[in-house]
């Protein structure tokens, strides 16, 4: 009981940072603090998106491990559907550590807004529904 209460703990965190991020998304254009801002806000996002679903996959039985493990779980009993894409955002977190390069920026900030975005919001969605 302790690990149904846990994952949906951390979904409502989760629910709150997808809203942040939302934000950032919608606003359009973004200033290069506000890049910074939004991939700052897509690292936490997609930490407690990956936790999350390893919390519910815990409770529903599921041994993991690892983001990696976690993510090909949930892609085989689909919970996301593009598991490449969330492989790819994972190995990607490195990038967006130097945001300091103005190059390297803009490329986390269009990787978020084309592709990145749109899985943390699936899973949001699909969480929900579980929920």
């Amino acid at each position: 009981m302790q690990t149904d209460i846990r994952w949906k703990q951390r979904f409502a965190n989760f629910k709150k940072a997808v809203t942040q991020l939302t934000e950032f998304i919608e606003k359009g254009e973004l200033n290069k603090f506000e890049v910074q801002g939004l991939i700052q806000c897509f690292e936490y996002t997609f930490e407690l998106a990956w936790k999350t679903m390893k919390d519910y996959l815990e409770q529903e039985g599921f041994e993991v491990k690892s983001p990696r493990a976690t993510i090909q779980i949930a892609f085989q009993i689909q919970l996301v559907t593009d598991g490449h894409g969330w492989i790819d955002a994972l190995e990607k977190r490195n990038l967006m550590a130097h945001t300091y390069d103005e190059e390297k920026a803009h490329e986390a900030e269009t990787l978020i807004r084309k592709k990145y975005y749109r899985l943390i919001h699936e899973l949001c969605f699909e969480l929900e529904k579980i929920l």
